[in-house]
């Protein structure tokens, strides 16, 4: 596609697409200029380290060892050194003998009769790999040779040596140990300075054709690509513009991709630039790589752009390049606008994929609207796969609607699919989190029988399960078979565990864990700290809680909000109300926003002590940093202040929680009748039902708690 057009500036003038060709690119404006033209370079020899020697990459030749001086030999010359190589006739092997036989054609002089010896320095180890493939056409003949004149005779290739070789491994379609060669010589140098204009300049002086110089440059990008070297890989692609050289497509696809991973969106788009003043036809796939790039950070506005501008340019979006903005779309529950989008799809005549069409289920799922991804499913008449019923599946598990869940399992065998291991681990997270854990074992038990290993993450899904409902001693033996069967536990398993143990008061068990996990060389992470310390917390440790907080933060790690709801609510429990008030103003001076449960542990230990004056002061400042109090906090206060005969500022509470679409229930209805009990108001029972009532009315709800008043 040469046509004389341009992808114009899209939102930042930085981010441009010139679509057209050009005498001179920017591009290479920064770059040195062209190679020296000398043939004469500085030996630089690769030296081959013991850790990683060249026999690690290619098979080694079995080494023939004599002891005759009258049999035929090859004599190596290394830094003014002789290693000579005397071989028995009949104890060559085929190789050898081939090596040998082609030698003799090209006129080396290698008679037993004659004596001569060769010597294999560079020049002549160069010119005996030439001959051996020129004459054989059998570039692994030229590769048995040199790897023989290393591991036998402890030859030290030099750079220009490997590099012929690569030469000849390419153009005798030995591609990949080419390849293996080229990444040895870039992981060997890669921390010398400037080792890839040299490499370069080799590699153009001991060429021989430009098709295969050509492939070795493509090579060499590649190589540093996939070594994480990524502007090494750019700026050896500016030195081959200037031999007019550029690599091949699929390496410029990759260092796209490099480019754009490592944040690197401009030298990326420079690169498209050039690629096509080189003449490379832009294709969709190409420009998907930049529109996923601007819809993973967020900007999906660029991203629509980019699609809408090539799409004006002749270049047609493919399925890939819309179900990237698809999927981004409904990451931010964009619904309506990738719905509309998907069905233009089928208008224009462009084949939707499980992809796009799984996007759009998932994201309809996550939002609730489980009836309206059916519906769509069905529309869209798209071949059922695993993707989309675990989206599917996902959302009812996470519902609790397991009922629906089973059905929807049972269709998938149906259909002719087979539940993979998220579909069986959803599902038993599903009945685990239901509390019904036969139901989960027997799924466990058809996923061994579907031939699926259990993960580590099924068994942490069964050993939660089994730890809420208080069989911990199923939870452990749980965690004990995933080490028996060769499974590591996570962090997460050991949490799990751990938080089991905490919760029935075995302390003993968690920090034995806790030590076992540290030996197995997994970290706790604030997970664990949490766990910990709600354990001690619950059995009314709390200066022992205050250790692990230290050690929490002498490890490393920032307490958050779970943290300190904990010890805020043992400091409470404990009346002691000043470490309390410190910890919680703490969290606010340091930008972490206490939440409710954190001021509902203060706000109990004061209403237990009928503190409520300073219980109404704490409530006071949690609705002024946002906070929007739950049932069980309002319950809490009008408790509290019911408890001291507070009736009017009890009904108030009740007002406002009715206000804020709060609903009141039976403990709210209870708290009041202790409140009248407290006025010693005749018949308490009757004053707080018409109180209540009256409220209820007044905002036009009928609640739990009329229901309980109809009833008396």
């Amino acid at each position: 596609m040469r046509a004389s057009f341009s992808i114009v500036n899209v939102v930042s003038t930085r981010l441009k697409l010139i679509l057209r060709r050009r005498t001179r690119s920017r591009f290479f404006s920064s770059t040195r200029s062209a190679l020296p033209s000398s043939s004469f370079l500085k030996e630089e020899v690769f030296l081959l380290e013991d850790s990683t020697s060249l026999d690690d990459l290619l098979p080694n030749p079995e080494c023939i060892w004599g002891e005759s001086a009258e049999c035929n030999e090859l004599v190596s010359e290394f830094v003014d050194k002789y290693s000579s190589i005397y071989e028995h006739e009949n104890s060559e092997n085929d190789e050898l003998k081939r090596i040998k036989s082609v030698l003799r054609n090209c006129g080396w002089n290698i008679g037993s009769e004659t004596g001569y010896k060769i010597d294999l320095d560079q020049h002549n180890v160069i010119r005996i790999l030439n001959d051996l493939f020129l004459e054989s056409s059998d570039a692994a003949v030229a590769l048995y040779f040199f790897r023989w004149s290393e591991n036998c005779i402890g030859l030290k290739h030099t750079s220009r040596s490997i590099c012929m070789m690569i030469h000849i491994l390419i153009a005798g379609n030995m591609n990949y140990r080419a390849m293996e060669l080229i990444q040895y010589l870039v992981r060997s140098n890669k921390r010398e300075v400037s080792w890839h204009n040299l490499l370069l300049r080799v590699f153009f002086e001991t060429h021989t054709e430009r098709r295969i110089l050509v492939t070795a440059y493509s090579m060499l990008v590649d190589c540093c690509v996939k070594e994480d070297m990524v502007n090494v890989a750019f700026q050896l692609t500016c030195q081959m513009k200037h031999l007019n050289i550029f690599p091949s497509l699929r390496v410029c696809n990759s260092l796209l991709r490099a480019l754009l991973r490592s944040e690197q969106s401009k030298l990326a788009w420079d690169l498209l630039e050039e690629m096509q003043n080189q003449g490379i036809v832009l294709n969709a796939s190409i420009i998907s790589l930049f529109i996923h790039k601007y819809c993973s950070e967020g900007n999906l506005g660029m991203g629509l752009t980019l699609l809408m501008e090539i799409k004006n340019l002749g270049i047609n979006p493919d399925i890939v390049s819309y179900s990237i903005v698809i999927d981004s779309l409904c990451k931010i529950c964009h619904l309506k606008e990738a719905t509309s989008m998907l069905l233009k799809l089928t208008q224009i005549g462009i084949s939707l994929d499980s992809v796009s069409v799984s996007s759009l289920i998932d994201g309809y799922c996550k939002v609730g609207k489980f009836e309206k991804a059916i519906c769509l499913l069905k529309v869209l008449s798209i071949p059922p796969n695993i993707y989309i019923y675990n989206s599917l599946l996902s959302k009812l598990c996470t519902d609790s609607n397991m009922a629906a869940a089973a059905d929807v399992f049972q269709d998938m065998f149906e259909l002719g699919l087979h539940p993979d291991s998220f579909s069986y681990t959803t599902i038993i997270g599903g009945y685990c989190k239901n509390g019904e854990i036969k139901k989960a074992f027997n799924f466990l038990g058809k996923m061994l029988k579907g031939g699926i290993n259990e993960s580590v993450a099924t068994c942490t899904m069964l050993m939660n399960g089994y730890c809420k409902s208080g069989n911990l001693g199923m939870a452990a033996h749980l965690f004990q078979k995933m080490l028996t069967e060769g499974l590591v536990p996570d962090i997460v398993a050991y949490n799990t565990l751990m938080d089991g143990y905490g919760k029935k008061g075995h302390l003993h068990k968690a920090f034995e864990l806790l030590d076992r996990m540290r030996s197995a060389g997994v970290s706790p992470d604030i997970v664990t700290y949490n766990t910990i310390i709600h354990s001690l917390v619950l059995r009314g440790f709390v200066n022992e809680a205050m250790d692990m907080l230290d050690e929490l933060i002498r490890r490393g790690f920032s307490p958050d909000v779970v943290t300190f709801t904990n010890i805020v609510g043992a400091f409470s429990n404990k009346g002691n109300f000043k470490e309390a008030f410190l910890l919680w103003y703490y969290m606010s001076e340091h930008g972490m926003k206490p939440d409710v449960v954190a001021c509902s542990g203060l706000l109990n230990g004061y209403c237990r002590l009928h503190r409520m004056e300073e219980a109404n002061a704490l409530f006071c400042e949690m609705l002024d940093i946002g906070l929007v109090p739950d049932l069980i906090l309002y319950n809490t206060l009008i408790h509290g202040f019911s408890s001291v005969g507070s009736i009017d500022d009890a009904c108030r509470l009740v007002n406002m929680m009715v206000e804020r679409g709060v609903i009141p229930n039976e403990v709210t209805y209870r708290a009041l009748v202790l409140g009248y009990e407290k006025k010693w108001v005749k018949n308490p029972v009757e004053a707080a039902g018409f109180k209540l009532r009256q409220i209820l009315q007044k905002h036009g709800i009928c609640s739990e708690a009329d229901l309980y008043l109809t009833k008396m």
